[in-house]
């Protein structure tokens, strides 16, 4: 058994890792590192509660502070890891000093996308760090919102609430559309609209660009819009820069196979930033969600003991947005055969997507029963 165990990465696949490690036996040091500066909080808090200012302290950390010496994690925020020397079994730190370790899980979550054309400054919203710039954009009084994704629609909810006036710039039909049919979407939009939000869909942003106090977004149509502020929600990109350090394989994602392991000896990965083997699609595939990040974690801690990994589940997330809850599981895609359970319009409906006559997948908005039930189908075949 390994004696010194590095996990890159506080997030909840790194934090989870560490907390399965222990409580599977493993009596060796576990020595978490995490660039920023807060003990591992709960991500999903961030576009909400969190921004919003409502949020208990003690029900954002996923652990008590105490929680980390007392079962023997050495826990070091606000530390940056700068390169990885697998030939010596060393990470190196940006401002000096370095750590051996005999296994590496890279837990290094995703980064936001940038918009091209976009010059840097401008709000983007990923973790806790974020949130103090974005709450004096949106106490600015107006903000635009490029991306009507789960962080653009969650901060334009949230940023509504707290009264600001919101346009969202979306370069695809609907909203949410990388998740959920456009009958789904259609309804997001509406939501929003009653709430004096709009999404402008099929915008192909030019630029956006500071004009002084405002900031001024251009699309290719000509059209323009203007704000006190914007926020960046274009979706997120695997961090892999650490793993190309190492020599580790990546492609859009750290390369790894079911149980984790990456092309490298000794070194494994979980959650966003990892790609993993699905024999399933004969494909590696990349997921994004809280649920699925907590699973890796633990996964990838048991093989990392030489323990087989519990298998993952199913994929499945949530978002609430102005006290509605929308649930998905699995994934729709284009061309899926579709079923609507519910009223199309309202906050009583499920879609559920159909490939080669199975059920792939589903979108669910105020039936939580629905989403379990395909939940279990799906776990069931898996």
């Amino acid at each position: 058994m390994t004696e010194r165990i590095v996990i890159i990465g506080g997030g909840v696949a790194g934090a989870t890792a560490a907390k399965t490690l222990r409580s599977s036996g493993y009596d060796g040091e576990i020595v978490l590192l995490s660039a920023e500066r807060s003990l591992p909080y709960r991500r999903p808090m961030v576009s909400k509660e969190l921004l919003a200012g409502t949020a208990v302290e003690r029900r954002t950390l996923l652990e008590p502070a105490e929680f980390w010496p007392e079962r023997g994690i050495e826990l070091r925020t606000g530390v940056t890891v700068e390169s990885i020397d697998a030939d010596r079994a060393v990470v190196r730190m940006l401002y000096g000093g370095e750590i051996g370790y005999d296994a590496l899980l890279l837990a290094t979550g995703a980064r936001p996308r940038a918009l091209p054309g976009v010059r840097h400054g401008l709000p983007m919203l990923r973790g806790r760090d974020d949130i103090e710039v974005l709450r004096r954009a949106i106490d600015e009084g107006s903000l635009l919102i490029a991306g009507a994704g789960l962080i653009g629609c969650e901060v334009a909810a949230t940023a509504a609430n707290l009264g600001a006036r919101v346009t969202v710039l979306h370069a695809g039909t609907t909203p949410l559309d990388r998740i959920a049919p456009p009958v789904i979407g259609d309804y997001v939009r509406k939501l929003h609209a009653d709430n004096g939000v709009d999404i402008h869909g099929d915008v192909l942003l030019t630029g956006v660009e500071q004009l002084g106090n405002s900031v001024r977004a251009s699309a290719t149509d000509g059209r323009e819009w203007r704000a006190g502020a914007a926020l960046i929600a274009i979706g997120a990109v695997a961090d892999t820069a650490l793993a190309e350090t190492a020599g580790v394989k990546v492609d859009d994602g750290i390369l790894v196979d079911e149980a984790y392991r990456t092309s490298v000896p000794g070194i494994f990965a979980a959650g966003d930033a990892a790609a993993r083997f699905d024999p399933g699609l004969n494909a590696y595939v990349r997921e994004e969600h809280w649920n699925s990040a907590q699973a890796q974690g633990a996964a990838a801690a048991q093989s990392m003991l030489g323990l087989p990994p519990t298998p993952v589940g199913v994929s499945w997330g949530w978002s609430t947005q102005y006290g509605i809850n929308i649930q998905f599981a699995g994934r729709i895609l284009p061309g899926d055969d579709l079923e609507v359970r519910g009223t199309p319009g309202t906050p009583d409906i499920t879609v559920l997507a159909s490939r080669d006559g199975c059920l792939r997948g589903a979108v669910s908005i105020g039936r939580p029963a629905d989403i379990r039930a395909v939940r279990a189908e799906l776990s069931a075949r898996s």
